[in-house]
């Protein structure tokens, strides 16, 4: 019985992973060849890099070590495609991987059909827990690839000088229900992943949290209504900053969401269907945690906590936009990094970051759960983020 649920599971598996791949190069299909290589800013990575690295994690974390017989591709790959595991070895620095124009893009296509071949063949040839786990892990991993996929390509098409459309489109739609506010009554609340379907380890370490009553919008905040805010000198109001959010739009001239242009008096903005006028019955996008806080300021209100989003957010619709929260990315009580490579995958990244919540339209179908912790710098803006009010 055992052996024909393991067999069951890795065919289950199996065409998760082959979907997985094949959306990936999905994405990838409109782009022509001179925009696989482009790396604007150190946050953006090269969609060829993307494609590869993703494929390198199937390589370096599972057939090497389980596939006697598996021969890399490409001995230089683990260098050049290699993320930021310190166990794993040397590789490329992250603001250098847009200047390797070699692998082309079409050798980089062959990696992935190899990679993905000799990964099926493994996956047929009954594996064991753990492999199947750490297949599970790899197929998350490249979902969380695609999503980046989607704003780095906008990142690169946003910035060229006639705003180019793209084929495929995964930005939110229009906030069509009224906002109002939700009270969650004061009271012992349990937070964090249980049960057995997958989750990322910063997920765990399942605790309780008191919450004080609070209220949370139903609806996240509206361009129409963020439009108002720099009308009214939001950006130009040092009171409504923190220190640092302050420094850092001075010494960066921001003064609005990134990609919104004023055109003849009229705030355009940029998604992968060109410039066009904002909408302002859509939710404000590609905004910092700096902006976030300084709006809530502005409203007399608060971004909520994680704790809190979490409780709440059975009772309103999420996954437009990641939503920024008041809360520090920290570890939860009795969380437990992996030994290795793959303990490198979150854990050392709990500083200095804020947690982000929810899911947001370029997220792959399945990969969203209201205990996902999503993590960014305060600065960040090119992530597909946004605004949900507390108070």
């Amino acid at each position: 019985m055992q052996t024909t649920q393991l067999i069951d599971r890795s065919e289950r598996l199996k065409q998760r992973f082959l979907a997985t791949r094949q959306r990936s190069e999905s994405l990838t299909k409109p782009l022509a060849v001179e925009d696989f290589s482009v790396q604007p800013i150190v946050d953006v990575s090269p969609p060829k890099w993307h494609l590869a690295h993703a494929t390198w994690f199937f390589e370096q974390f599972i057939l090497l070590p389980f596939v006697s017989s598996y021969q890399v591709f490409n001995e230089h790959y683990n260098y050049l495609f290699n993320s930021y595991y310190n166990n794993v070895g040397k590789r490329v620095l992250r603001p250098n991987r847009g200047l390797m124009t070699r692998p082309t893009v079409d050798e980089v296509f062959e990696y992935r059909t190899y990679v993905t071949e000799k990964l099926a063949e493994l996956l047929d040839s009954q594996p064991n827990d753990e492999i199947l786990k750490l297949v599970e892990i790899g197929v998350n991993h490249e979902e969380q690839h695609q999503e980046l996929l989607c704003y780095d390509i906008k990142y690169i098409l946003g910035h060229q000088p006639l705003f180019p459309a793209f084929e495929q489109d995964c930005h939110p739609t229009s906030l069509k229900q009224s906002n109002n506010f939700i009270t969650i009554p004061e009271g012992i609340y349990t937070i964090g992943h249980s049960g057995k379907d997958f989750c990322f380890d910063n997920e765990q370490g399942q605790h309780k949290v008191f919450l004080h009553e609070f209220e949370i919008a139903s609806q996240l905040v509206s361009n129409g209504e963020y439009m108002e805010f720099i009308a009214d000198g939001g950006y130009k109001n040092f009171n409504l900053w923190h220190s640092d959010g302050w420094d850092y739009i001075q010494a960066n001239n921001i003064q609005a969401p990134l990609y919104w242009h004023l055109v003849e008096d009229q705030w355009h903005c940029y998604d992968l269907k060109g410039l066009h006028p904002v909408d302002p019955d859509k939710p404000v996008m590609n905004i910092s945690f700096y902006e976030a806080f300084a709006f809530a300021e502005w409203k007399g209100m608060r971004l909520p906590t994680e704790f809190e989003w979490e409780v709440a957010s059975e009772h309103f619709e999420w996954g437009q936009l990641w939503e920024w929260t008041a809360s520090a990315y920290l570890p939860y009580p009795n969380f437990k990094k992996q030994a290795g490579a793959l303990g490198e995958y979150n854990g050392k990244f709990m500083v200095n970051q804020h947690v982000l919540r929810g899911a947001s339209s370029a997220t792959p179908p399945a990969h969203s759960r209201k205990t996902y912790r999503n993590f960014f710098h305060p600065q960040l803006r090119w992530m597909f983020s946004g605004i949900r009010l507390a108070k």
